[in-house]
């Protein structure tokens, strides 16, 4: 028998071989779950490596404090997101083995560009997704209507750009009224995204109440606009059946929420100048109209007041066909909505059908009417129990609960 170690010996033991075998330090790829810091200034973390959503790997890590109140800093400078449970790293660390506290990791470094590069990728995946799923543009084929004045906003009421949006229209030179309804919604951290889905359902709701929709919020860090990256947020805008402007008020890259509208604005207060614009050069284009028609009719009635009659009903006609058009146009958008509308209502319908059946088919009355039974013991079912001679069973059928004593048990290769 070889010689007997203490447990302190075996560490011991444990430490040297690897201070004696591993280099100084490594540069790892691992996930945060854990992450806390404590009064002295100190980070503690517990890194992760996932499979499947399956955590394959786990080991605790420290980031002392002095380099923690650099390295954070720095990070979120760079990246524009914190250091957070759910984000992939990649770091420097040192293995350090202690006799009492046994195994862990010291945080040197980390590279902000891997996890630039991650955040990315996963950008990349979800505009990829979108295309895939043949929905990116959806909301962009859509007809901007010709003088939108009913319009909902999807904002938190507190937020500035709100303030600024109303402001603008109410207070704009050409004096057109809009009329406008707020469908509350928290704009940044977690919930967010759920939040404004939850609006895009009310606003479905009343759909023919309103022309758009418009989706602001008024600037803000990069890590405020990550619920605007968020897949389920994006493709409930892409889909929706009415033209969505964005104004979220950044001037950095465009969040996939802006990539999936129908018009993306900088800011708030540039969605309420858009519809405003729109407003103005369809008057604009009606006056440059009427100022044609105007000079026309006056230049007609100089030079050959014997024509009026003939002038008059060539405008009467005019007229006619551009209500004709307008009818039609409307009248097509009309359908259109209608038919979308139908569309989801079957698709909804078939869901909930789908489901029913589903249910159906994992009821537990309806495996017994298939002539199948339960067999339980002391309310337990058998498998879990073993069942000896002169045990009381119950056997549950369709019909007929059967109590049963048990003259014989054996395994079944007896």
């Amino acid at each position: 028998m070889t010689d007997k170690l203490s447990l302190f010996e075996l560490n011991k033991l444990v430490k040297a071989t690897l201070d004696a075998n591993l280099a100084p330090s490594y540069w790892v790829v691992a996930e945060i779950g854990e992450l806390r810091t404590n009064y002295t200034g100190h980070c503690y973390l517990e890194l992760v490596e996932k499979e499947d959503d399956k955590v394959i790997a786990k080991s605790r890590a420290t980031i002392w404090a002095y380099t923690y109140r650099n390295l954070s800093t720095w990070f979120e400078g760079m990246t524009g997101k914190a250091l957070q449970p759910g984000l992939k790293i990649l770091c420097n660390v040192s293995i350090q083995y202690h006799e009492l506290y046994g195994f862990s990791l010291n945080i040197k470094d980390i590279d902000a560009n891997f996890t630039l590069g991650e955040r990315a990728r996963k950008r990349k995946e979800i505009i990829d997704r979108l295309v895939a799923d043949g929905i990116f543009d959806m909301n962009k084929s859509l007809s901007l209507p010709q003088v939108p004045q009913n319009i909902a906003i999807i904002s938190s009421p507190t937020a500035a750009g709100f303030g600024d949006f109303v402001n603008q229209l109410e207070s704009n030179s050409g004096g057109y009224h809009f009329k406008i309804q707020l469908f509350k919604a928290t704009v940044q951290g977690d919930g967010a995204a759920e939040s404004m889905i939850q609006a895009l359902h009310q606003i479905h709701n009343g759909l023919d109440n309103f022309d758009l929709v418009c989706l602001i919020r008024g600037g803000g860090s990069q890590i405020d606009l990550d619920c605007f990256d968020h897949y389920e947020l994006a493709s409930h805008v892409a889909q929706f059946p009415l033209p969505v402007l964005t104004g979220i008020g950044h001037d950095r890259d465009e969040t996939i929420a802006d990539l999936v509208s129908h018009t993306r604005l900088k800011t708030p207060t540039a969605v309420a100048e858009f519809l405003i614009n729109g407003v103005r050069i369809f008057e604009e284009a009606l006056e440059v109209q009427f100022s044609q028609l105007y000079h026309l009719t006056n230049q007609i009635i100089t030079n050959q007041k014997q024509s009026l009659q003939r002038v008059t009903q060539n405008m009467k006609s005019a007229s006619k066909e551009l209500l004709r058009h307008e009818n039609s146009r409307t009248q097509y958008l009309k359908d259109r909505l209608l038919m979308q509308s139908k569309n989801e209502l079957r698709a909804q319908q078939s869901r909930l059908e789908n489901l029913d059946k589903h249910l159906s088919l994992i009821n537990p009355l309806t495996i017994l009417e298939r002539g199948y039974t339960i067999t339980l013991k002391n309310g337990k079912r058998i498998g879990t129990e073993t069942v000896k001679k002169g045990d009381e069973i119950q056997t549950i059928t369709a019909k007929q609960v059967i109590k049963s004593k048990v003259e014989k048990a054996a395994k079944r290769d007896e």
